[in-house]
């Protein structure tokens, strides 16, 4: 098992040291953290680091997962795309479809702690079962700066109950009448998908899903979802081709809160089944060590996201100091400069040309990626991500103090 210390090679021992200090003034306080899965998608990553962290440096934390039917989310991913900016039309069965499945959640989980969070909008409407004293937190990952305003005027009822909210950016932030908190999410420099891979680990990965390194080769590792822009990333492909032969990898899987993957995943397929030189992989959410290898095979990689949170794909890449081309919305942003760690584009043909320029000019691309790994370095690494949460804590207890969450 990773414990803190294996982390300081990394990110230097004096910030580890500093984990501990900080830690030392909250040891015994309880927290709950809840979400809805345990795997797939950048929350459940990020938990699964956070928890056992955590509780080395003596903080007594669970995690907690809701429970529902297929009923359940497909209404709650109508929210997740209607937060996001989507026109959806929803009708008061479907609100009455969630507040009824955390009405039962709040019977079946143990929410008791000091301090209990929340993550995105899944469990918001729990805040109606809080017991005793603890802070309750709403934690949203998603980007909420111009939601559809049936759906948020009937979340936010709920969200203003809680006692702090958390973004990941400070344009995702709403008006709330309690304080909010910025904190970048991150990635586990250590977890399987992120850690260093041997050149016979990749190569017997790539073996393994019949993937030859003959040509120059694009990658896009997220969920078959249309905020991800596949067809986008496929179109910018195309437009490459023309002129440099090179191959194209969607890899990717879903998540149990995220029922039309598959419908995505079939107009995917339906729009490359002629292309020999386009792959896609569906992976179940385990394939971490596969993604870790197909990332690094990649002579660039693309995350041609059309709305997002933040873009942890973003991040695992640059980590892995490859040349990353990212749409320029949300949290992705924060991560690419272009010229200094990546390129950011807003259609297709910008994407083809960046894709291009990169293949063409190895030294520049090379450069980008060893920026682009530092950046995560200082930035968006797991252990800056407890640190934060460890602040917030101390912010909670304390709130004349003042602390830096960035």
């Amino acid at each position: 098992m990773t414990t803190l210390s294996d982390y300081a090679p990394i990110v230097g021992k004096e910030n580890i040291d500093q984990l501990i200090r900080l830690a030392k003034r909250l040891k015994g306080k309880r927290v709950v953290h809840v979400n809805s899965t345990q795997t797939g998608g950048g929350v459940a990553e990020i938990l699964k680091s956070l928890v056992p962290l955590m509780n080395e440096v003596g903080i007594k934390t669970r995690w907690e997962i809701i429970n529902g039917d297929k009923g359940f989310f497909e209404v709650t991913k109508a929210f997740h795309n209607a937060l996001q900016g989507n026109k959806i039309n929803l009708s008061e069965e479907m609100f009455r479809t969630y507040l009824e499945t955390n009405k039962k959640n709040a019977q079946d989980l143990n929410l008791e702690g000091d301090v209990v969070i929340i993550h995105d909008p899944q469990p918001a409407s729990l805040i109606d079962y809080r017991k005793g004293k603890a802070k309750w937190i709403w934690r949203c990952h998603i980007d909420v700066s111009k939601p559809e305003r049936k759906v948020w005027k009937f979340l936010r009822e709920y969200i203003v109950k809680f006692d702090a909210s958390i973004f990941s950016l400070s344009k995702f932030a709403q008006n709330l009448p309690h304080p909010q908190y910025l904190i970048f999410p991150s990635i586990d420099p250590l977890s399987e998908k992120n850690m260093r891979l041997s050149q016979i680990e990749v190569n017997n990965v790539l073996k393994r899903y019949g993937i030859k390194r003959n040509k120059p080769t694009l990658v896009q590792i997220s969920r078959f979802d249309r905020f991800k822009d596949p067809f986008g990333v496929i179109d910018a492909y195309h437009l490459v081709k023309r002129e440099t032969d090179c191959q194209l990898i969607l890899a990717g899987g879903g998540a149990s809160d995220d029922p039309e993957g598959e419908m995505v995943l079939k107009e995917v397929e339906e729009k490359v089944r002629d292309d020999p030189d386009i792959r896609i992989l569906v992976l179940p959410p385990t394939a971490h060590k596969e993604i870790n290898a197909i990332q690094r095979c990649a002579d660039v990689v693309l995350q041609k996201s059309l709305k997002e949170g933040f873009g942890l794909a973003v991040t695992e890449a640059m980590w892995k100091e490859k040349p990353v081309i990212g749409g320029a919305v949300g949290g992705i942003v924060e991560q690419i400069y272009n010229y200094q760690t990546g390129f950011l584009v807003h259609s297709a043909e910008g994407a083809a040309y960046r894709i291009r320029y990169l293949l063409y000019h190895k030294n520049i691309a090379k450069k980008l990626a060893k920026n682009a790994k530092e950046y995560v370095r200082r930035r968006f690494l797991i252990t800056r991500h407890l640190r934060d949460y460890l602040s917030l804590l101390i912010a909670l207890d304390y709130p004349d103090e003042n602390y830096i969450f960035v």
